[in-house]
């Protein structure tokens, strides 16, 4: 468990950035705990503006027809989405960024790694939908590049309540959990 001291140090605003994964319409609705996550999501979103941590919207974004990976057919019977389902539940203002990515990884084929080495910010605080696929892919991934993940547990989300559970435990051993709530006491 991370002390109280070392939680402060990492979570300064100048260090943090907030990463928003996934946040469609058409995955909101499938959630398990949508009052929850919207409520928890505001708060944080609400206190990283405050004291100006950057934010980062991620945006499923389909591969080019005919350009589509092999694994993309093992996705294929869960069938596709609308374009109005794809809105952002949160919309995100001119000082953010917003990350077109086409993988489970917020580092695979994006310039996430190069924003945050530029910008000198090591902690990656997550929130977003679905916490046992893009969420831990992306804290496991922003671990093994020498990036601290922080998860808040009551601003992600998934359909499967228990994968989303069994998720937060495996992170829980190797990561920071916060809710929104304390998250917003470091940043107030």
């Amino acid at each position: 468990m991370v002390s109280q001291d070392v939680l402060r140090d990492l979570l300064k605003p100048g260090n943090s950035v907030l990463i928003a994964w996934d946040v469609h319409r058409a995955l909101f609705n499938g959630i398990f705990n949508k009052d929850e996550f919207q409520r928890a999501l505001g708060t944080v979103i609400e206190a990283a503006r405050r004291v100006r941590v950057p934010i980062i919207f991620t945006r499923i974004t389909p591969f080019p027809s005919g350009f589509e990976p092999v694994t993309a057919k093992i996705m294929q019977w869960r069938g596709g989405f609308r374009p109005e389902e794809m809105d952002l539940i949160v919309q995100p203002q001119p000082s953010d960024i917003v990350i077109n990515k086409n993988t489970w990884s917020l580092f695979v084929g994006t310039n996430v790694e190069l924003l945050l080495r530029n910008s000198g910010r090591y902690t990656v605080v997550f929130t977003g939908i679905a916490t046992e696929i893009g969420v831990e892919t992306s804290a496991r991934h922003a671990y093994a590049l020498g990036f601290v993940p922080v998860i808040v547990s009551n601003a992600v989300s998934s359909y499967d309540r228990e994968a989303h559970e069994r998720s937060l435990a495996n992170m829980r051993r190797f990561f920071p959990i916060l809710t929104a709530e304390e998250l917003a006491r470091y940043w107030s």
